[in-house]
């Protein structure tokens, strides 16, 4: 097991790292840019390091400068998080090549993977079920409208780089192609630095359903699934374990596909198999459709930890540290029902607008798990994502979680900001 690991990121994953990394008697070190040079994370760790100024740009994007602070500290290895650093493949071939261990997968398989269209492709040949659609490298606009007339309305444009709903369009009829196409296509290159798009079928009644994965280069095990339905401007805002409605057939097919899908590209570390479901009729076996993989922690992981008992931060550590899957596929279990709410800094009359300034307070309630980065007298800032805290409830089955949820969300105080507990 490592000594020191050095955290890339900050604010609630940061802490939640830390928390896992204590546990198992790691040390670790904190990066931290000017504006969070009083964040809770910095304080949770053993040493902080400054990256930079506010703008990510210029701290958190800066692999350089972690390798450096990793260096200068002792560690051994790099903890990404997710988002900034997470899916890089460079940034994992440069700490590699600075005789450090990244604590995820391959730039190989992240690279594999990082692409929508070239990920739909591999996953076609891995015989993982697909939506219908196309994803070619003919972008001219004439070809794509025949594409899209030949799958039939309704039809999403989406990005093939980045995610979270930018660079996608819903295209009900003909008439209204040209026009979405270029929209789409221009936030795609504002977004990502790259404009290409695929066409997909659009699922009429659909659910988010994603599995979660964990392989150690040899052997891969799912934990079973996260429905994550519930979003608003195509982000997640409640996550829960297991789906609604789930069949044991359904999951069964699921989690073969998600293993497939990981060993498709020799995976190790853990990762979301993300599927599409046309809930019309049910869940059913012949309709549920990769989307796409997302190889890191996912910000959602808590509920799949609260249904199986099992730490993904410290399966990670073990991992990444030349270890074996500490269980195998038929001794892990589900246990009841877990709830993620994420509580967010936005103003939800005015369409969820990111909202920004000082917590005057910020009080949680103490009987269910919480992961947050802030404390009261925090500032929330207006350079990084504004999550709050998540809150995290388990119960004996849906019913019974979903009043802990309620309750836990009628406990929660926050003053300073507008947030969206309320909405929740």
């Amino acid at each position: 097991m490592f000594d020191k690991i050095l955290v890339a990121n900050r604010g609630e994953i940061a802490c939640r790292i830390m928390r896992t990394a204590r546990a198992m008697c790691v040390q670790t070190v904190a990066v931290y840019s000017d504006a969070d040079a009083n964040a809770l994370h910095v304080r949770q760790a053993d040493q902080a390091v400054r990256i930079g100024p506010a703008p990510i740009a210029d701290s958190y994007l800066r692999g350089d400068l972690m390798i450096a602070a990793a260096l200068a500290t002792g560690a051994q290895a790099i903890h990404p998080g997710y988002g900034f650093l997470s899916e890089n493949p460079d940034f994992v071939d440069a700490v590699q090549a600075a005789g450090l261990v990244f604590i995820g997968p391959s730039a190989m398989a992240i690279s594999a993977i990082g692409l929508k269209d070239a990920a739909k492709a591999l996953m076609t040949n891995a015989g993982v079920p697909v939506v219908a659609g196309y994803q070619g490298a003919n972008q001219q606009a004439q070809h794509l409208e025949a594409e899209a007339a030949k799958i039939g309305y309704p039809v999403l444009i989406k990005a093939v780089a980045g995610g979270g709903g930018k660079g996608m369009r819903l295209v009900t009829q003909p008439a209204d192609f040209a026009e979405a196409l270029g929209s789409a296509q221009a936030e795609a290159r504002t977004a990502f630095g790259n404009a290409d798009v695929l066409i997909e079928k659009y699922v009429t009644c659909p659910r988010h359903i994603e599995v979660q994965i964990f392989g150690d280069g040899i052997d891969v095990v799912h934990l079973f699934e996260r429905d994550c339905s519930l979003q608003r401007r195509h982000q997640k805002v409640i996550e829960e374990a297991p789906a609604p409605g789930m069949t044991e057939p359904m999951r069964a097919a699921m989690g073969d596909a998600a293993v497939k899908a990981a060993k498709a590209i020799g995976y190790k570390g853990a990762g979301t198999v993300e599927f599409i479901v046309d809930a019309s009729d049910g869940l059913r076996e012949d309709r549920f459709w990769f989307m796409e993989m997302n190889t890191r922690l996912q910000v959602e992981h808590p509920v799949t930890e609260a249904v199986t008992g099992v730490d993904l931060v410290a399966w990670q550590l073990q991992v990444a540290a030349g270890g074996r899957l500490p269980l195998l596929q038929d001794q892990l279990r589900i246990n009841g029902h877990s709830f993620e709410a994420r509580i967010y800094a936005e103003d939800v009359p005015a369409g969820f607008l990111p909202a920004a300034g000082t917590l005057a307070q910020a009080a949680f309630p103490t009987r269910v798990r919480i992961e947050s980065g802030v404390e009261s007298g925090s500032a929330i800032s207006p350079w990084y994502d504004p999550m709050i805290a998540k809150v995290i409830v388990h119960g004996s089955d849906r019913a019974e979680a979903l009043r802990k949820l309620r309750s836990a969300l009628a406990a929660v105080h926050i003053a300073g900001v507008a947030t969206n507990t309320n909405f929740l």
